[in-house]
């Protein structure tokens, strides 16, 4: 029998599993993601009895934190941790305007298959799905290392890889990152960007209907679209766009629009118009209106392809006149790769970190 790591594991489903009280379940959870791992010796909240028969069933696999790389022009902290099998990963630690609170955006998969063009990871190529635990680390990780009084006040999937082509494993991920005795992230402050998976949209809104969703759209003209994200050849953006709206129907949430400017591509008037064109058509057909997110293009040294559009104000000038609002997003960490399409395999000076309180320890 192959044991099960114990971070991907909600408190019922290991009660079931080891054939222990519901209680004792929640403790040995919360002990898990508390500490990292099982005690030596069962404390006095937890019945010995029901410690070894969860010993019997479960783990507490490792992953390797390899770097940290903190901005030296923003609070942005990019992390980088090598898995058990050797691929590495990032993740990056974004703060929120309430000092001391900060969002954990993490890798879902290593690498990815969509080939996105104006996307570093993109060209990385697909190395495997992440398991949920692998997820749920990430973010404990990065919890150990918050400065004093500090709080991960919510999640992004944002990182290497799309994750709703790992949706399954995702939505567990986000569960147990929910779950009370363990990370205790609120669902609503949990958000899954796709590069526009019909399949996934729909599984998102009937497994966890309280987290938020972002698409990256790229462009809203057919054709630019898929020279820019291969994907709109399997699924054109009107497939995209009909998930997205049945999303927003089912859990009353605006979905969140990401719109990466870049020069000469998609940064015209006409690509404005049809931008805006969308959004009103989304608003007129699902009652809901979207939350259009602009985001300045962030460079990749090794590659020269695209450039950062000079028409921003340009550009938001086409939604202020048709009473449509844009947000600009900033996106930090840039001088160490951490900004939106910069993750892939950290290409700055290796940094051995070696936190204060160990996020992560070995099997027991």
């Amino acid at each position: 029998m192959s044991l099960r790591p114990l971070q991907a594991v909600l408190p019922d489903e290991l009660a079931r599993a080891a054939g222990i009280d519901l209680t004792d379940a929640r403790r040995i959870v919360s002990l898990v993601h508390r500490t990292g791992g099982l005690p030596e010796r069962a404390p006095a909240t937890i019945r010995r009895r029901a410690l070894d028969a969860v010993r019997a069933i479960g783990y507490v696999p490792a992953l390797e934190a390899i770097e940290r790389l903190p901005s030296a022009v923003d609070p942005f902290v990019k992390y980088a941790f090598r898995l058990p099998d050797g691929a590495v990963i990032e993740a990056v630690r974004i703060p929120l305007e309430r000092e001391g609170r900060f969002s954990a955006c993490v890798s879902s998969q290593v690498g990815c298959a969509l080939a996105c063009a104006f996307c570093a990871t993109g060209r990385m190529g697909l190395g495997r799905n992440l398991e949920a635990w692998e997820m749920v680390e990430q973010v404990r990780a990065l919890r150990a290392d918050l400065p004093p009084g500090g709080r991960i006040h919510g999640v992004l999937f944002q990182g290497m890889g799309e994750p709703l082509a790992n949706v399954e494993r995702v939505v567990q991920a986000i569960r147990v990152l929910a779950e009370p005795s363990a990370q205790a992230i609120d669902m609503r402050n949990v958000t899954v960007c796709t590069a526009g998976l019909p399949g996934g949209i729909r599984a998102l809104y009937r497994e966890v209907p309280a987290v938020r969703l972002g698409v990256s759209l790229g462009s809203a003209v057919p054709g630019r679209r898929r020279a820019l994200m291969p994907i709109d050849g399997a699924h054109p953006l009107d497939e995209v766009i009909a998930a997205v709206g049945e999303h927003a129907r089912a859990t009353g949430l605006s979905p969140m629009l990401a719109y990466t400017l870049l020069a000469g591509h998609n940064d015209g008037d006409e690509d404005a118009a049809a931008l805006a064109d969308l959004c009103e058509r989304f608003r007129a057909r699902f009652g809901v209106g979207p939350r259009l997110s602009l985001i300045p293009f962030n460079a990749d040294p090794l590659d020269g392809s695209f450039a950062r559009s000079e028409r921003l104000d340009a550009f938001r000038a086409t939604f202020r006149a048709r009473g449509l609002g844009t947000i600009v997003r900033y996106s930090g960490g840039s001088d160490v790769g951490a900004a939106c399409g910069q993750l892939a395999r950290a290409r700055t000076e290796r940094v051995k970190w070696t936190p204060d309180v160990a996020p992560l320890s070995g099997r027991d």
